[in-house]
């Protein structure tokens, strides 16, 4: 294999497609990147056998061939070479890196060991790229941490024609983002369900100005395609059933409070200043005020919000942390709590005027925790 490429062009693609490498992957060959130089193009391929990863950039082919080397290696080594041009040469075993005066020998890693990359599933659909990001960010805020129920590790993609439903729960919350896409068939009604930090990382690669490709065959359920700006990912779905959650939300709530966000949320930093480990803050409703408290040893802080209430009186008490991550996703300046009691999921949504309706477009479910006070 010989050939001449981009140098940015390269590092832009060594770096997104080797994103994938686990740090200790299962075999030594999965450390590697694939390299195939062929009608034009290099294409770069990284796989662990739950993510794959797939982009291609133009090239100058002298000679095509198949190559696969170290893939973090080979981007530390790109993104440091001093020329436009990089030229890519193989030597029997071994694959020269020259840009300029500066030249790295990098060794051929066994290509018959490569396992074979994942079959893309068929189109499902397409979505705006911004939106998809957006919805990612949003859901995945209750997406569990621990691994020991890998469900709750996921995110629950729901397809019902022109809607898109993505749930995340950990048991302690839930968090819902619904927006509307193009599907390939106006009568979808298929279910995914895809760990959540896949999500993310594919969300945040994404280049938001063009649109993404969803791929997925209902009839082999088993992998999830990614296509965005020439760059394609495929990711093993999660085997298991994903919770019933939908009679989480109460069908009314006698109980509804509507604060300014940034205010809400500068409060729960200060306070939460001096709250124990695990402690929670307290957020007491009374007329047209919440006051927000937290103590610790021998320390305390305490604080007044307006806020429009429509109800009763009610204290609720929330883990800080669960409360501002959750109140971060709401990308409208207003939130709107909704409660029936002190021990209830509480039902937070985003609005634009402080007067006006919340927005469904997000949800998010806080169980609040039990307080001494």
């Amino acid at each position: 294999m010989k050939v001449e490429v981009n140098t940015q062009a390269l590092a832009e693609a060594t770096a997104w497609t080797t994103r994938v490498i686990p740090s200790r992957p299962a075999s030594p060959i999965l450390s590697g990147v694939k390299l195939e130089a062929f009608n034009g193009v290099l294409q770069l391929s990284a796989f662990d056998y739950e993510i794959s990863s797939r982009h291609h950039i133009e090239a100058g082919i002298d000679e095509p061939g198949t190559v696969i080397v170290l893939g973090k290696l080979l981007t530390d080594i790109v993104k440091s070479l001093p020329e436009e041009v990089t030229t890519l040469q193989t030597d029997d075993t071994r694959l020269t890196i020259s840009s300029g005066k500066t030249s790295f020998i990098l060794q051929l890693m066994p290509e018959q060991d490569y396992p074979d990359l994942p079959v893309v599933p068929p189109t499902l659909g397409t979505i705006d790229g911004q939106v998809f990001a957006n919805a990612i960010a949003q859901a995945s805020v209750a997406v569990a941490r621990e691994e020991n129920r890998p469900v709750l590790t996921g995110i629950h993609m729901q397809f019902t024609g022109e809607q898109v439903v993505l749930t995340a729960t950990d048991r302690f919350r839930l968090s819902r983002a619904t927006f509307n896409w193009s599907p390939q068939n106006p009568d979808i009604a298929v279910q995914t369900l895809v760990r959540g930090a896949y999500l993310k990382d594919i969300a945040r690669s994404l280049n938001t100005a063009q649109d993404l490709t969803l791929d997925f065959a209902p009839d082999a359920p088993t992998l999830m395609g990614f296509e965005n700006d020439g760059r394609s990912s495929t990711v093993q779905l999660i085997d298991g059933e994903f919770p019933t959650v939908d009679r989480l939300f109460a069908d009314e709530y006698p109980i509804h409070a509507v604060i300014e966000k940034q205010l809400l949320l500068d409060a729960i930093r200060r306070v939460a200043l001096v709250a124990e480990r695990n402690a929670p803050i307290r957020m007491a409703f009374n007329g047209d005020e919440v006051s927000l408290s937290a103590s610790g040893d021998e320390q305390s802080g305490h604080d007044v919000l307006p806020v429009d209430l429509d109800g009763n009186e009610i204290m609720v008490a929330f883990n800080p942390t669960y409360l501002v991550e959750g109140l971060s996703a709401i990308r409208e300046p207003y939130v709107r709590m909704k409660m029936t009691d002190s021990l209830k999921a509480v039902e937070f949504n985003g609005q634009q005027e402080a007067t006006g309706d919340e927005s469904l477009a997000y949800r998010y479910l806080l169980v609040p925790m039990r307080s001494a006070e």
